[in-house]
């Protein structure tokens, strides 16, 4: 039995984290039978019903170190966890443990990873000492690749490959369906899904999304759907939004499973999204989409559909957006094959990451 021990951003109910495990998991279990998986989470008894793996504490340091001393493999990822921008402390843990395994003399891999932003020195200092010491690298996106040689990342190879989550099938239930009987949305008017998020100094996007919202009701005919991908954080954003607004729109309440998110965005006729995974669920069902960045992961992922961000949460331009939300529209069935061949590409590239895994293993 070959134990891998998996870090990451879990138990803390973001649906695009959770959905990046699900596809791990899923990856590694169709690559090989003989593989115990282990995941530090925020929350254990969720992550080991959720994902059917064993969970440990990731505040615990005991419990930690006897996860990784125990494990054949330690894999750092998906994600963008080695960032300075939202915390300090964040990147120092996910280093730290990538430090420990080292230390321990095991197997480690940076699995599908969104690198960066790293804006302090000594915090790239730091992930050069210690990534030099891996086994393994890959990266979801190109400009991944040229920060970590920026900083100068040199002795693993390093792969761009894919976000998991881009290997996610469709559900194939009537989750989403549920989901939009219990709104009471109606079902001969296109609907639009929302995705969006709380960024620093962006108070000024609060009312260019209310007001697209009002336009797409009132000039389109849409209609208009929030959808919580970070339960609670992203409901307070939503709740702003709504504030502002002339029109009513529905909101998602509740939690729910990633394969519920994703057959209900599926659902949609198009969506505008900050949350980069709300981006990759509609891409996976081919549903036509406007990008709105605030970090480059965003950028990085919309590039590689062949897309541009309209702008960012600090700097976005009503008529800009309005335009391309229009555009992409009336170009609908021409972007839907676009994105879906795009994400073929991807699907195909995402393969490495469980290769090299099994490599690692030594099966």
């Amino acid at each position: 039995m070959h134990k891998i021990l998996v870090s990451g951003y879990y138990g803390f109910g973001n649906i695009g984290d959770e959905s990046i495990l699900s596809a791990l998991v899923e990856n590694l279990r169709h690559a090989g039978s003989d593989i115990e998986i282990t995941v530090l989470s925020a929350n254990p008894s969720f992550t080991e019903s959720r994902h059917e793996v064993g969970a440990v504490d990731r505040k615990n340091f005991f419990e930690i170190y006897m996860a990784i001393k125990n494990c054949d493999l330690f894999i750092s990822g998906g994600g963008g966890l080695l960032q300075d921008v939202t915390s300090e402390k964040s990147i120092r843990y996910y280093l730290g443990l990538i430090y420990i395994a080292t230390r321990l003399n095991k197997k480690v891999m940076m699995y599908g990873q969104g690198i960066g932003p790293i804006t302090k020195r000594a915090n790239r200092a730091l992930t050069k000492s210690i990534l030099n010491r891996v086994n393994a690298i890959t990266v979801r996106d190109e400009q991944s690749v040229e920060d970590l040689k920026s900083m100068g990342v040199s002795r693993p190879p390093i792969y761009m490959t894919s976000d998991p989550v881009v290997t996610l099938k469709p559900p194939g239930t009537s989750g989403g369906m549920g989901i939009i009987d219990s709104l009471g949305i109606q079902k001969d008017c296109p609907v639009v899904g929302f995705s969006v998020r709380d960024w620093k100094d962006a108070e000024g996007f609060y009312e260019i999304m209310a007001r697209t919202a009002d336009n797409l009701i009132e000039e389109l005919g849409f209609q208009v759907v929030f959808v919580p991908f970070h339960y609670g954080e992203d409901n307070k954003c939503i709740m702003k939004i709504k504030s502002i607004m002339k029109n009513d729109v529905y909101s998602v309440d509740g939690r729910h499973s990633p394969g519920e998110v994703l057959d209900l965005i599926g659902r949609m006729d198009l969506t505008v999204g900050v949350r980069l995974h709300s981006l990759i669920f509609s891409a996976i069902q081919g549903v036509p989409l406007v990008g709105i960045s605030y970090d480059p992961k965003i950028d990085g992922f919309l590039s590689r559909l062949g897309m541009r961000a309209v702008g960012s949460v600090s700097d976005l331009d009503l008529s800009d957006l309005l335009v391309e939300i229009q555009r992409v529209w009336s170009e609908r069935e021409k972007v839907r094959v676009q994105i879906l061949a795009k994400m073929e590409e991807m699907k195909e590239q995402a393969v490495i990451n469980d290769k090299l895994v099994m490599e690692l293993l030594n099966i």
